[in-house]
Parts: structure tokens; sequence; C-alpha cells
């Protein structure tokens, strides 16, 4: 059996330490432990590697590293022939620092200069440094918001953007020659190819994020709470707002940090409101106006806004920050005279509409990308080829949101600047962030979204998830809770199916393994697994003239998308 013999391999292999042998030889027994250990290798894709720390093929750890940037060095190495560059990030989870100085040294030792921080940054920094240096490819260890047993390797394109599918079928190819014991290391790190980062790059990147600001004279009157998580967002986060002229700014100390264990909160995660506990009693003391957390990698940004009626503090969604946010950008692009009809926004297909419907009201128009900030920035890089357009805002549903061309991914330092400037901004017009929501509803009705992740781990949870999948496509249900469905988008087949006329136009999409249901009444729910954890997503978009009437449809949609669910695993 393929993991009985990876197992032993890795115990009498040359290509392993001791360590990871004695971590292997406590599992005799274990048949299940070992079983997924060993049942494949880390899978590389689009998001690069992803997995729980530990020995064997399908977890991370230095020799999987190692092996990744040995294929990714020789794809360079073919590609680029020589004068290859390329630029390295970590964050504070278990182990960031050993991969990055495992990723590096192979790299250099493959004949490519590599630029590495000496410490701690944040993802956008990596991905303003790839494009300021020019490098061809960037890396940056982290698992994002993953629980603290995970760690990752995101690999960035010389445009600054995470890998698409064709470079990474590419580089998964080149991997898949490698073997261990073939991997190319230094006998000596200090006589490496490798350049350590100066501050110039930190005092730069934030001059460019501070460049973005809509409202340079402001007066910033307002109070913010702000937490990084134990990540890499407390010092360029805290820099940008001080130096923007934030005075009132109030870190929750005990999240201040770093900590590879994220001891205070479940998940390091800002979509979760259990992760801002410490910032609201902080914020409750201080009576801020809002509450900021950025995740660990400080790509994502989550808030949470004061209730001036009662004094609650309310978290808002990505897709609310991110209505709000364009709804601001382009209201003083207008007062600007900067507003043009050229301009353009880009969130993707499991994002609400109600930022499209706002743009649209600017005369601005919206493109829609499959799940993942890659797909925004090669979106940005096609519209810059043509000349027809100017990017103006991208944004996710999942609290990723971007201004400005200095990087090509999710950008927390810059969406925290902008999200403070925009209260203090209505704050000084006798509104809060609530108000305003509320006024765009007004305007555009009620909408409301719920993302559900269905935690499906190991073989069987692979097979579920397979499972469901294959229901909904094969089935296509045609009425949920009552109503009509009208259209089916299959990212996968790439097709459009038309139920009232039964026809199919095909989309142009890259390939993803993602089903869109629309509904009679505007609403729509979509699934798809994750691409970098064992789960199932499902997101849910309701629309209705009242906040009842599109809570009572989301509640009513759930119910019976579940059902189906419980029914099929």
């Amino acid at each position: 059996m393929r993991h009985l013999e990876e197992y032993k391999s890795w115990i009498e292999g040359g290509f392993t330490d001791e360590n990871t042998k004695e971590e292997l030889r406590k599992l005799e027994g274990c048949v299940e432990e070992i079983e997924d250990r060993f049942y494949k290798d880390l899978e590389f894709g689009t998001a690069g590697l992803r997995g729980i720390i530990g020995a064997g093929t399908n977890r991370i750890n230095i020799f999987t590293v190692a092996k990744t940037s040995q294929g990714l060095a020789n794809y360079l190495l073919e590609q680029y022939k020589n004068d290859i560059s390329a630029a390295i990030a970590y964050d504070s989870r278990h182990m960031s620092k050993t991969f990055a100085l495992k990723a590096a040294d192979v790299l250099s030792s493959n004949g490519i200069k590599v630029y590495m921080f000496e410490d701690l940054r944040s993802t956008p920094e990596l991905s303003f440094t790839v494009r300021e240096l020019g490098c061809k490819a960037g890396i940056v260890i982290t698992a994002s918001h993953n629980p603290p047993e995970y760690n990752g390797y995101k690999v960035y394109n010389s445009y600054g953007s995470q890998i698409l599918e064709a470079e990474a079928d590419l580089i998964t190819e080149e991997i898949s020659k490698i073997d261990f014991n073939c991997i190319k290391y230094s006998h000596n790190l200090a006589e490496s190819n490798i350049i350590y980062i100066d501050k110039y790059i930190d005092d730069k990147y934030i001059e460019c994020v501070k460049s973005l600001s809509f409202n340079k004279d402001l007066e910033y009157n307002i109070r913010i709470v702000y937490t990084p998580l134990h990540g890499t967002g407390n010092i360029p986060v805290r820099r940008v707002l001080k130096e923007r002229g934030f005075k009132n700014v109030y870190v929750v100390s005990e999240q201040e940090a770093p900590d590879s264990d994220f001891s205070t909160v479940k998940l390091p995660n800002p979509e979760d409101i259990e992760a801002f506990t410490l910032a609201i009693k902080m914020a409750e003391k201080t009576e801020a106006d809002i509450i900021l957390a950025t995740d660990p990698d400080c790509d994502r940004v989550g808030l949470v806004v004061r209730d001036e009626k009662n004094g609650e503090y309310i978290p808002l969604s990505g897709n609310q920050v991110g209505a709000l946010l364009i709804n601001y950008i382009l209201q003083n692009k207008k007062d600007n005279n900067t507003l043009s009809d050229n301009m353009l926004m880009i969130n993707t297909v499991v994002t609400s509409d109600l930022g499209e419907k706002i743009a649209q009201s600017y005369g601005i128009k919206t493109l829609k990308t499959l799940t993942g900030f890659k797909y925004i920035a090669d979106t940005i890089k096609k519209c810059e080829k043509s000349g027809q357009c100017k990017f103006v805002f991208g944004y996710e549903e999942s609290y990723g949101y971007l201004v400005g061309d200095h990087a090509r991914d999710k950008d927390a330092v810059a969406a925290s600047m902008l999200i403070a400037e925009m209260s203090a901004f209505y704050k000084k017009r006798g509104a809060s962030l609530l108000d305003v929501l509320k006024k765009l509803y007004d305007e555009y009705n009620f909408h409301i979204e719920e993302t559900v992740s269905l935690s499906l781990e190991g073989i069987s949870g692979q097979s579920k998830i397979n499972k469901i999948m294959e229901y909904f496509r094969e089935n296509k249900p045609s009425v949920i809770c009552g109503k009509n469905i009208k259209h089916l988008y299959d990212f996968k087949l790439g097709i459009l199916y038309d139920f009232i006329t039964g026809d199919f136009e095909k989309l142009d999409y890259p390939k993803s393994n993602v089903l869109k249901f629309y509904l009679e009444d505007e609403s729509w729910f979509a699934i798809r697994p994750s691409g970098t954890e064992p789960k199932m997503k499902i997101y849910f978009s309701l629309c209705g003239k009242s906040e009842e009437e599109a809570r009572e449809s989301l509640k009513n949609i759930k119910e019976d998308i579940f059902d189906i669910i419980d029914r099929i695993v």
C-alpha cells in the first residue's frame, strides 16, 4: 500500500533527520494517522501549499517545503534562464521562519537571487516588494487564518499576484519529478545568494499606502480599537494610522505580540466575531467608534462598529464593508471631479450584488471573477494591458480589499486606513457607518449574506464533498423553498443553464468546481469546496424590500439546502 511504503521510506531514508524519524516511529500501530499523513502528497495549487505541520508527504514540513522550492526553482530557471530573483516573507506561525529559510536556501542554491525579510512582514507588502524589486517570483510562508497547527506556502508571480492554474500546473509538474535526495542545499547560508531587505522597502510601502487617502486634510476625530490577532499587522497598521493622523488608536495588548498558538482566540480569523471578544471589551471602555482586526498575514481586515443609539458593537460582513468602501471611493471621486466612466470595480461570483448596484449608479462597470484574489489581480492585469479601463477597487466577501496599484493582493493595511478615514469622514457629517449602510439599503433594497463552512476532513470528508457537488450538478434542483431557480452557473463545466428555456451558454471563466444558483427574486446561493481547507463552503445572498423579508428568506432557503445535504451525506 502506497502510504505504508512512503511511511517506511521516510523512516529509513537518508533525506530525513533523526527528529523526523522519531516522530514517525511513535506512530507505529496508528493505522489511520499513518494513512492520513502518507496517502497522498500535499497538493500544490494556485494557493500553493497549505496543511498541518508534521512529518509525512501529506503534511507541511522542511522536506515538503524544500521539494516545492526545488520545483519552483526548476520552473523559474526554465522560464527565465538567468537574472532571476525572488522575494520571501513569513508570518508569526509555527515554523514560518524555518520554512522561509529553507525555501531561501533551496532557491539560492539553484543560483536564484533571494530577497528576504529578516522578520515578520505582511502578505500585501510581499506583493508590493515583488513589484518594486522586479522579482520573478515571491513566497509567503503563512496559513492565513487557519488554526495554529497549520502553515502554508503561497507563491507569487512577477506581477505580484498569486499564481494562476497554468503556472501552478507547470510548477506541480516540476515538483512531481523531484526526489527528496536530489534537492540542492547550501552548506553555508552566510555565503549564499540571499540579500536581506532593507528598511527602505517598509518606508516606500507605507508611503504608497498613505497616498491612497481621499481626504488627507480630514480631522481624524474618531476612536479606534485595533487588534493584529498576534500577527504581522501590528507594526504596519499602527504606523499608517499614526502617520495619517489618527491619534486615538487603542491596541489590544493581549493580542499585540506575535503568538504562534494564537492563545487568546479559537481562530485568528476576523470573519469570526469571537476573535473580537477582547477588542469589544476595550471598545466598551474607550467608547470607540470602530474596531479593526487583521488576520495573521494581514491581508484581511474585519470591522465592528458602534451603534450610537444603544452603544452596542455590531460586526459588519465583508460584503457590507465592500459596499461602504466602493460608495465612499466613488462619492469622493465624484466630488473631486476625478470620476470617469472607464473606471472598473472587480469582485467575485460569491460576492453580494449590492456593491455592483452602487457602482452602476455612478456609471461604473463591475466585472466578477472566480473566488480568489488572484483572479481579481489577473483581471486588473488584463485591464491595464487593454488600456480600455482603469481599476478603481476590488474586493471579495471574505474581508479582502484592494485600492491602488501598489500591490496585487488584498491589503488589510491600506483597507484599515481607508475604513478609519471613511468612518471619520461620515462622522464629521453627523453619520455613522451604520447610518450610511441603512441609507444604501433604503436605496438598493436590503441585502443579507451568509457563508456557512462545513468541516469535512480526511478521506471520508473528501468523499462527502464530492457527493454533495455531484448531487447538485447532476440533479439541478429547479425549486428551492418554493422559489423558482432561473439560472445555474456551473464553473467546472463552463456553462450557464437557463431553467426557463432549457438552453445552455458557454461561460468565459477558468474551470473551477463552483455551482451558483440564481433565484427569480435576484437572490442566489453557491456551493464550492474550499481551495485551502478541508471544507465545503455554501454562500447565501438574499435580497428583500425589508430586513424582515430578507432574513425570513435566508432562514427558509438554508433549511432547504441543509435538508438536501443531510440526505446526501
